[in-house]
């Protein structure tokens, strides 16, 4: 058994690669995974995070088990949903050996976060997670979409997906994922983690993002026809919404006459436009085919 890095019973970076080392695990890059390997970096963000004994925390891609712990040491019970079956049987393990007072608090979902449809326990309140990067935004999207009672989440990405997430209309770095997460949530950067926290050291920054769930803009359209403007207005960001839009709408004539419709101006370029006025042209088109 080894000794706790932490008086917390944290993992340090000799406990990782010695726990990776047990499980004969290499972390790959077709998972996504980067393992955090420093204590303080889980304390961070269990703490900006804001959860405690109320909260039923979902944790996306947990690995060998840095942020659970953390997580669970809020009081907090945490599902816990990983890809990787070794890490998965492994997770309550580690739990039961460095904190057995918080082993109960703890369920693993062996499987794929993007095909889970539903979870153990009581509804979750949170979503708190090192996302694996090659699968961040989706993940995310699915987790907000799928179970609304998540008021709330923090979540780890590669910076460059940070900035989008929480880019405003107009920005360079506004698109798809800005839209729709908008859709879900109040979105805002919470801070840079550096490179050095990981393991295997990633070639990109890090930085972590918070979501505060709200309700969507008031819309006749749903969400799917909501996000079907949103994809086929940046699917060609160059061109002008009218022109954008004209496969969505039938011709540039009828995307035009939804827009003015909508009170959208047809010159404009989607990375204009907030997740409001995307809702206001699928309800326009809704009503034009009614």
């Amino acid at each position: 058994m080894s000794t706790p890095a932490a008086p917390d019973g944290l993992l340090g970076p000799a406990d990782v690669r010695a726990l990776a080392g047990r499980l004969g695990v290499r972390p790959t890059k077709q998972l996504g995974q980067n393992f955090v390997v420093d204590p303080g970096t889980v304390r961070r963000i269990a703490a900006r995070a804001g959860v405690g004994p109320d909260d039923v925390v979902v944790e996306v891609g947990p690995g060998l088990g840095s942020l659970t712990l953390a997580l669970l040491a809020t009081g907090a019970r945490v599902v816990a949903v990983e890809v990787d079956p070794v890490l998965a049987a492994q997770l309550p393990l580690t739990v039961a050996e460095r904190r057995p007072d918080l082993a109960g608090h703890l369920r693993v979902v062996a499987g794929d976060a993007l095909r889970v449809g539903a979870l153990p326990g009581p509804d979750p309140t949170a979503l708190v997670a090192n996302l694996p990067y090659n699968v961040a935004v989706p993940v995310l999207l699915t987790m907000l979409q799928r179970f609304p009672t998540l008021r709330g989440a923090l979540v780890m990405v590669q910076a460059e997906v940070a900035e989008r997430l929480a880019a405003a209309p107009g920005s360079r770095t506004y698109g798809v994922p800005s839209v729709k997460a908008a859709w879900y949530a109040e979105v805002s950067t919470a801070g840079a983690v550096g490179r050095t926290v990981f393991w295997p050291v990633p070639n990109v920054d890090s930085g972590l993002v918070r979501l505060v769930r709200r309700d969507p803009p008031p819309t006749r359209a749903s969400r799917e026809q909501v996000f079907a403007v949103v994809d086929a207005a940046f699917a060609q960001r160059r061109k002008t919404l009218r022109a954008a839009l004209a496969p969505w709408a039938g011709s540039g004539a009828e995307a035009e006459r939804v827009l003015r419709a909508a009170g959208v101006d047809p010159s404009l370029r989607g990375e204009r436009l907030s997740v409001a006025d995307f809702a206001r042209i699928a309800s326009a088109r809704g009503d034009a085919v009614l």
